[in-house]
């Protein structure tokens, strides 16, 4: 690559210097004919690691991790055609949970362009409800400010992804290389400061209340706010929930956090959003799995604050009374100030403890229900068992990566987080396949950190194929398969639901994944006994510089509880198979 500031520079190489620019570190990509002088660019420049993943899909699943787990921009590179459409499923994803990404793409010839070319597809219009924006880039001279453009708009405002298509010979053609240092977009100007006034009325009303609760999505992560967040809960004493998104934001640990909320929330969470008298909202957007059926949730009166930096998602499905649009962080700093300065005032404006303590009387009596103890045996490896177990032996300070499914629920049930950004599953979409690609640019943005990839034997198989990424790139994270010969959750649904009619949810052909395992150069274990649960997870964290599979061979018949069905309320939970 020439380093020549005056002489015309190739697309290609306009393109590696702008994401070195950026201060890009991994490329997560696959190579093919639309994107093969970006791919020789790459082979001259020493700037940042190139990952070779065996399938696009699990290049921005990776990507998109790398970005959960690091606040970094992730960034995946795959051509035209078939590269982008197996690209779509990673770009929802991440679309879906507001996750900041630049996906490149290569595209055939700008004069092929609607030709039905080789390779071609229509990536702008394919990718459009998938993405926060996209580019199709037809004048080299352009390239390097669309690349800026790119990563200022994935990662501010309301972050997500974005993709930029690149003609192959735009790749090809030459101009003078000049990266923006700042840039300015007219029809984007996205709002960080709240409105003082609107938060000066949510703190009155959060000291008037009597039955407080403050619930917290994604948001707060997404927002590095989570410091703030902790700051808040203690100064007050309120209970709070972090939603699936949001797990680690508080300190699972504290005494103030009542659980996850939602469809598999628990039971004292849910009974609380639903009987408090006060909400604040913050980062989260009371969807489908949190809040259950909207009418039966706006049928016991509150007033609901809501904090969020997408006004789109302010009263979009449950009506607010204060909305305060703008960047989590800078909304609870200066919530976090007016608070500081009401109490300062004569009289010392505080949280009515009274009405709080009774309040917390009542939350006491619904966490009396247990709503999580499950049935040990001896017999047979319960799956909750197993993630208790993990956290038990990583000191519940690892990384840990999920497919979807049973086997996501109880992971987020049983390993309390502590910390942000350490829990990593596709929430909004629901992806199965996540789990290993995840953890794959887990260890890329964290290295020497400890990850676990907790997943199902239909999940897994789904990119099964980036245990030889694993291999060649030396990565190590343990997986925990939960095994129960089941698409679980399915069969979940089809007992309760569909009379056990389990229609194609029996998996009734496995590969030996230990061999399997083996195969690609890595550890495989079974464990068929609860006894051998430990020592199997302690000898496999004890192998650091080994991909350890273990195959938990768990109770088939096992249920998620627990579990609000579709179109039921917050407060008509299932504790059990009892309550059907």
């Amino acid at each position: 690559m020439s380093n020549d500031a005056t002489a015309p520079i190739t697309g290609a190489e306009i393109l590696v210097r702008s994401l070195a620019e950026e201060n890009v570190k991994h490329v997560f990509g696959y190579p093919g004919g639309a994107v093969l002088y970006i791919y020789d660019a790459i082979f001259k420049q020493d700037k940042f690691q190139h990952i070779l993943v065996r399938h696009e899909q699990a290049a921005v699943h990776a990507a998109d991790a790398y970005s959960r787990s690091s606040n970094e921009v992730g960034v995946a590179l795959v051509t035209s055609g078939p590269g982008v459409t197996n690209a779509v499923t990673g770009l929802s994803t991440a679309y879906m949970d507001s996750i900041p990404m630049v996906v490149i793409s290569g595209q055939v010839p700008t004069h092929a362009i609607g030709q039905d070319a080789f390779q071609e597809c229509d990536t702008v219009g394919i990718t459009r409800p998938v993405v926060k924006h996209n580019f199709l880039v037809k004048d080299v001279r352009e390239l390097a400010s669309t690349i800026k453009k790119a990563f200022y708009i994935a990662r501010t405002g309301r972050p997500g992804p974005v993709l930029v298509d690149i003609p192959k010979d735009v790749s090809m053609q030459k101009a003078m290389y000049a990266y923006p240092k700042e840039i300015e977009m007219r029809s984007y100007k996205p709002v960080d400061k709240g409105h003082a006034g609107q938060i000066r009325k949510a703190v009155q009303l959060l000291l008037a209340a009597e039955r407080p609760m403050i619930y917290t999505g994604g948001g707060v992560i997404l927002a590095n706010a989570s410091d703030e967040l902790n700051r808040l809960v203690d100064k007050l004493g309120f209970p709070v929930t972090n939603t699936l998104m949001g797990l680690g934001a508080y300190r699972a640990s504290s005494g103030h956090f009542v659980g996850m909320p939602g469809m598999h929330g628990t039971y004292e969470a849910n009974m609380a959003m639903q009987h408090c008298d006060v909400l604040i909202a913050i980062g989260a957007r009371f969807d489908d799995r949190v809040i259950g059926n909207p009418r039966h949730f706006a049928s016991n009166p509150r007033k609901i604050i809501h904090i969020d930096i997408d006004p789109s998602s302010i009263s979009k499905r449950v009506k607010v009374d204060i909305p305060i649009v703008g960047n989590v962080k800078d909304v609870l700093v200066e919530l976090l100030s007016q608070l500081d300065t009401a109490e300062a005032t004569p009289g010392g404006a505080r949280p009515n403890a009274p009405a709080l303590q009774a309040w917390w009387q009542q939350i006491g009596e619904w966490r009396g229900r247990e709503c999580l103890k499950y049935a040990p045996s001896s017999e047979v490896i319960k799956p909750q068992s197993v993630v208790e177990t993990l956290w038990q032996v990583t000191g519940g300070d690892a990384f840990v990566t999920s497919d979807v499914g049973q086997h996501q629920m109880w992971a987020a049930q049983y390993y309390p987080f502590n910390k942000p950004r350490r829990w990593i599953n596709s929430g909004g979409l629901g992806t199965m396949g996540v789990g290993l690609p995840y953890a794959m640019g887990v260890q890329m943005a964290n290295p020497g950190a400890t990850v676990a990839c907790v997943t199902g034997e239909g999940s897994i198989q789904m990119n099964i194929q980036e245990l030889a990424t694993c291999k060649q790139y030396h990565l190590t994270p343990k997986i925990i398969l939960l095994n129960n010969r089941f698409l679980g959750m399915v069969r979940q649904w089809q007992e309760l639901d569909y009379n056990s009619r389990y229609s194609e949810s029996y998996m009734d052909s496995l590969p030996d994944f230990e061999k399997l395992a083996e195969a690609y150069g890595h550890v495989g274990m079974r464990i068929e006994k609860p006894g051998d649960v430990e020592g199997a997870l302690r000898d496999a964290f004890a192998m650091k510089d080994r991909l350890v599979f273990m195959n938990f061979i768990t109770d088939r018949s096992e249920n998620v509880w627990p579990m609000v069905k579709t179109g039921k309320g917050l407060s008509e939970m299932l504790l059990s198979s009892e309550d059907l």
